[in-house]
């Protein structure tokens, strides 16, 4: 952290800790689960090595990220401190605001079915408390009210299937489930989709 805009202002020390190029990203990973680095790495996908050392190093000085033993031998892993986990609300935040940018599909971009661990809860907030899987790219998640995670094992009432950008059109409002006939695909219980999925 030897950048610092200098500025009294709550945006711009909140920028001199987590404004670098990857930092937010590298948090967005830690708010799906804590990390080894070369699961970190494999989830960030075009960041260089040294660049991530380098951007974990600033993140663990600024209280962000910390590191820890892993369940097993001597692993290290990071995790976000709990000031650090405060960020979820900012950047679901920033998820949201982004709805327009995402409209236009993913067209070159990579994508992690992890990273709707994150993006889910932003934009399907407040909505129905049914239990549903979304599979996507071969990964099966589960929401349950605001909670998306991995799916555990419990009992599904229903499960929908459709490319990535679909399950985000539907959660952003930019599809209903009637206008993405045949891109989605609804095992089950299509009423508890629809707590989910429609506004």
């Amino acid at each position: 952290m030897s950048r610092s805009y200098g500025q009294y202002c709550g945006l711009a020390k909140t920028l001199d800790v987590v404004g670098d190029r990857w930092n937010l990203l590298i948090v967005r990973q830690l708010l799906v689960a804590p990390a080894r680095y070369r699961e970190l790495q494999d989830g960030l996908p075009g960041i260089a090595t040294n660049l991530l050392a380098d951007r974990l190093r600033d993140l663990e000085t600024g209280g962000v990220v910390e590191r820890r033993l892993a369940g097993e031998g001597n692993a290290i892993e990071y995790v976000l401190t709990p000031w650090g986990a405060e960020l979820r609300e900012p950047i679901e935040g920033l998820i949201r605001w982004s709805t327009p940018l995402m409209t236009s599909g993913p067209g070159n971009d990579r994508f992690r079915p992890e990273w709707l661990v994150v993006a889910l809860p932003a934009l399907l907030s407040g909505r129905g408390s049914a239990t549903v899987g979304i599979a996507v790219d071969g990964q099966m998640l589960q929401v349950c009210g605001a909670e998306v995670s991995p799916h555990d094992g419990r009992d599904l009432e229903a499960i929908v299937r459709a490319d990535a950008a679909v399950v985000l059109g539907l959660a952003a409002g930019a599809l209903t489930l009637d206008g993405a006939r045949g891109l989605v695909e609804i095992e089950g219980d299509e009423a508890a989709v629809r707590t989910v999925f429609d506004r």
